[in-house]
This record gives structure tokens, C-alpha cells and sequence, in this order.
């Protein structure tokens, strides 16, 4: 199938999707800039949550590839959050990582600058029986070597804040502390922390209060529902309008990324969650 059947075929089955979840999207208030990660939707495909995103007023889908850049352009989406190379256990806190991370971020780097995107994703790697300390020490003994490039090209890498609790054990960038040291230990603009909302009501909460003390760390956010990671709604313990609002109150100008994983109807949950979260 040409790039334009594809394209009609996802404006078709959107529009089904769209009408048997009764959803008739309203104007946003743009206080916030929306995206939402593609992985949470894998019964659509890239071309059908661009659509979606583009016809509700987001902004963004993330977490994607490179040779995946060119769908959202059609739809005038950026990706707020590139991937990058490597993965959440083995990361910067271990020196014997760092030959193949440090290569694989100067590479990617430039490719999310050429298409005009602003973050790129890195992971602290599990403890393994490493202290604290030690794990800040060469973290930031491996970014510092990619700092250079990401100032260049305007690109700033964002470490995730995940739960080492339930999702993601033994990770070791768990707190939101230890993620400010090691921004402090980098010291460098283009390097801050992806506040996950759901992985830190697990590990620490206080939310609110976090992110109003440690606002200026931090590049980006992502939302889901605790307990399950699932809609955003009455079922879970957060209160996103609240959140949003903080978020909005610190002057961020980034993006907030809705990350759950639906278990109504996909893209009904997900404008559901737009609209809580456009305070």
C-alpha cells in the first residue's frame, strides 16, 4: 500500500474508533503541551495515534525511533521524547556501558536535532549491588561526555525516574533526590530528569510537593494511574488536575505525556485524559 492508501485507511478506521467511542473533540485551553507514548497503543498503528493525537490538539507522540520522524510531520506532531539507544537495566552507572552509550547518543543526538525535536531518553541501569554514590559518580562520569553534542544540537537528554518497587527492580535512579544530585553532577542545561508521576506516587510521593521543590531539574513528565498504570480517572489515588496545575504553576513549557496502558476504549481514555490533564 503508497503512503497515502495508508493514510486514508488510518483517517477510516479513526473515524470509526472516534464515533464508537462518541468522542467530538472540544478546543483546548493550551496551557499545556500534550503528547502521549506509542507504546501504550499497540493495537494502533503510528499512522491512527498521530491522527488521533493531531484531531484532539496534542502536540506530540513519543518514544519513538528515527525512521519513525516522518509519520508525525504529516500531522504537524513533534516527538517530545526520542528514544535512545540502550535500555532501562544496563545504563550510565556502569563504566563498562558507557563505550557503546556514549557512541550510540553522539549518533542519535544529531538526528533528533535535524528533525527539531527537543529530549532524548538515558536510564541510570540497575544497582547491582552498587551504592548510591558510586552510581551518581559514573553517571555522571559517562553524560558528561555527551554533553558536549546534545549543547550543540539543542537536545536535552532526560534520565526516567522509574519505581524500582513493582515495575522495575532494583533500578537505581528511583528517587527524585538522587535524580537532582546527579543533574547537579553533570551540570550541564541540556541534561534533566523525566518525572514519571505514576513510578514516583510509588516510590515516594508527595507529588505535588516534589515537583513544586524540584521543578527546575526536571524536562519532561509522564502521567499513568496508580494503582496499574492504568486510566487516569476516579479508579486511581492521583489527582492529575491538581498535578497539572502545579506543573503548569512552575511556568514548565515542556510536555506532560500520557502514559498508561488503556483498558476501555483506547482512544476514549486517552482524550479522557487529555481533558483531565488541560487545566
Amino acid at each position: 500500500m503508497t503512503a497515502t492508501g495508508m493514510a486514508a485507511a488510518a483517517s477510516s478506521n479513526i473515524a470509526r474508533q472516534l464515533e464508537a467511542a462518541d468522542i467530538k473533540p472540544v478546543k483546548l485551553k493550551g496551557n499545556v503541551n500534550h503528547s502521549v507514548c506509542k507504546w501504550c497503543y499497540s493495537d494502533l498503528t503510528l499512522e491512527e495515534l498521530a491522527q488521533a493525537a493531531s484531531q484532539f490538539g496534542m502536540q506530540s507522540v513519543e518514544l519513538l525511533n528515527p525512521d519513525q520522524f516522518a509519520v508525525l510531520k504529516k500531522y504537524d506532531l513533534v516527538c517530545a521524547m526520542a528514544n535512545g539507544p540502550g535500555g532501562i537495566p544496563k545504563g550510565f552507572n556502569r563504566i563498562e556501558n558507557h563505550a557503546t552509550l556514549i557512541e550510540g547518543f553522539q549518533r542519535m543526538i544529531p538526528q533528533v536535532a535535524e528533525a527539531g525535536f527537543p529530549n532524548i531518553i538515558c536510564f541510570s541501569g540497575n544497582r547491582a549491588g552498587l551504592d548510591d554514590e558510586k552510581g551518581i559518580e559514573n553517571c555522571a562520569i559517562g553524560l558528561k561526555q555527551i554533553m558536549k553534542v546534545a549543547e550543540q544540537n539543542k537536545v536535552t537528554v532526560c534520565m526516567e525516574l522509574l519505581n524500582s518497587k513493582v515495575n522495575h527492580k532494583d533500578y537505581q535512579c528511583d528517587h527524585t533526590e538522587w535524580g537532582v544530585e546527579l543533574v547537579k553532577a553533570v551540570g550541564s542545561e541540556r541534561f534533566k530528569l523525566l518525572y514519571d508521576i505514576y513510578h514516583m506516587q510509588i516510590m515516594e510521593g508527595d507529588v505535588i510537593r516534589n515537583i513544586r521543590t524540584y521543578h527546575e531539574y526536571i524536562g519532561h513528565y509522564h502521567t499513568g494511574g496508580n494503582p496499574g498504570r492504568n486510566e487516569i480517572d476516579e479508579t486511581q489515588e492521583l489527582n492529575y488536575p491538581a498535578i497539572c496545575k502545579a506543573i503548569v504553576e512552575t511556568g514548565f513549557k515542556g510536555h506532560i505525556a500520557q502514559e498508561f496502558i488503556p483498558k476501555r476504549h483506547p482512544l476514549g481514555s486517552l482524550y479522557e485524559a487529555v481533558r483531565t490533564c488541560d487545566v
